[in-house]
């Protein structure tokens, strides 16, 4: 439990870093940059980013994930601190692009240390802390920005010396408390999974080729990719859209968009704790989903009116956050057990391919959004993310595992071995 808190945290101190979104409004006035503008240098940064967390993935099978993670968090602590100094579009896009590279590396060890000391019997729910990662880190930026952002009469820079302390405070935590898999635990792995590789008569060297020779790998990719349309619209955009439909402040919206992530993080457990008492990921997530989509189509009807009260934003965006985080622990949980069942030596490459397609629809939305958003409004754009996520259910049907949960479910019981190594 300690090692996947210390990868918990390794992975929201990650996501923390790229947290810009609290302050676009303000840095766009200060840089002079148009909403364009600024999509494509954090398009531009994403790019370099998807790359690097496709090598960061295969690296971590190979040189091991702890090993990787803690040098790059640090150097991640000084890219927060360069932002600061920022004071023209291109020292932006230059800033960005060196913190995607390091953080696309690092975080790409994360899910699979998570995979490492999660065993399927609770891997959703492991998997739905993880995502504490990710959705605690807009969580943590929104709440952040909207209690000190008057306090330093709304300096965009305030932010980043924030978020360089707090860094570097984790990155220290983490490094004296994280560990991989103990000698004695990799040596019981890797000799189970010999054997199981053996049984199956797969004794070649792993490829992470033969993850894309699978149809329900490639319905995961793509599935997720859809999903990860509104998911990222929402935490890239959020705060501006809020403030541009609503005809909020970048405060006030800030609090908003923390209150739809705080119910985002009591789901995406609690399903996931669901999820492996029943042992069963597709019916949850796909359940979620629906959940999503109703919640989108009413927070389309509101949007463009100008008596929306913020509680009843508030209620709206909790829901959707809520609903959101139901599919997420189940789904990761399933990807993990669909790429281990292919071959267990390759989960880094697999979520470097997660990685890789997550900063990709990343890009397309850094690039797409913008424009939508100048030639239509942000009510066109959500009903595009609305559709995207729709087609997420058909792919779900392609994904490996049950419908129902079985009449009996028995636990494989393991002998004890010799020895008493532990994870650190």
């Amino acid at each position: 439990m300690r090692i996947l808190g210390m990868a918990v945290l390794a992975v929201l101190i990650g996501s923390y870093e790229g947290q810009i979104a609290p302050v676009v409004p303000l840095l766009l006035k200060d840089l002079h940059m148009s909403l364009s503008t600024y999509g494509m240098v954090s398009a531009s940064a994403t790019v370099v980013g998807a790359l690097a967390s496709i090598a960061g993935g295969r690296l971590t099978d190979t040189l091991g994930r702890v090993r990787l993670l803690i040098p790059l968090m640090l150097l991640t602590t000084v890219c927060c601190v360069l932002m600061t100094a920022v004071h023209s579009p291109t020292q932006l896009l230059l800033t960005r692009i060196a913190l995607s590279v390091i953080d696309g590396m690092a975080l790409a060890g994360t899910a699979p240390l998570v995979r490492d000391f999660s065993p399927r019997m609770g891997r959703a729910q492991a998997f739905g802390f993880w995502t504490w990662g990710p959705v605690g880190a807009n969580f943590l930026a929104a709440a952040i920005a909207s209690a000190t952002l008057p306090v330093f009469h709304d300096s965009w820079r305030s932010q980043f010396i924030i978020m360089g302390a707090v860094s570097l405070v984790a990155s220290l935590v983490i490094a004296f408390n994280i560990a991989d898999l103990s000698p004695q635990l990799r040596a019981r792995v890797q000799q189970t999974e010999q054997q199981a590789l053996t049984t199956t008569g797969r004794s070649a060297p792993p490829r992470a080729r033969d993850l894309l020779s699978h149809r329900n790998i490639w319905a995961h990719i793509i599935g997720i990719a859809l999903w990860l349309v509104l998911y990222l619209t929402l935490s890239l955009y959020g705060p501006i859209m809020l403030g541009q439909s609503f005809g909020l402040s970048a405060s006030t919206a800030a609090g908003i968009m923390s209150v739809f992530w705080v119910l985002n993080l009591l789901t995406v457990v609690v399903s996931g704790r669901i999820s492996d008492r029943l042992q069963l990921r597709k019916p949850i997530c796909v359940g979620g989903t629906l959940a999503a989509a109703a919640a989108t189509g009413y927070l389309l009807s509101l949007m463009g009116r100008q008596d929306v009260s913020h509680l009843h934003l508030m209620i709206t965006g909790a829901l959707l956050g809520g609903a959101l985080g139901v599919s997420y622990g189940p789904w990761m949980a399933n990807f993990s057990e669909n790429a281990e069942d292919i071959d267990p030596r390759l989960q880094g490459s697999a979520w470097g391919l997660f990685g890789f397609t997550s900063k990709s629809v990343a890009v397309l939305a850094l690039f797409a959004v913008p424009r939508v958003v100048e030639h239509g409004s942000w009510h066109l754009w959500m009903v595009i993310a609305f559709c995207c996520m729709m087609l997420f259910l058909p792919a779900a049907l392609f994904f490996h595992g049950p419908w129902r949960r079985p009449s009996a479910v028995s636990a494989p019981v393991l002998a004890p071995a010799s020895g008493t190594g532990t994870a650190d």
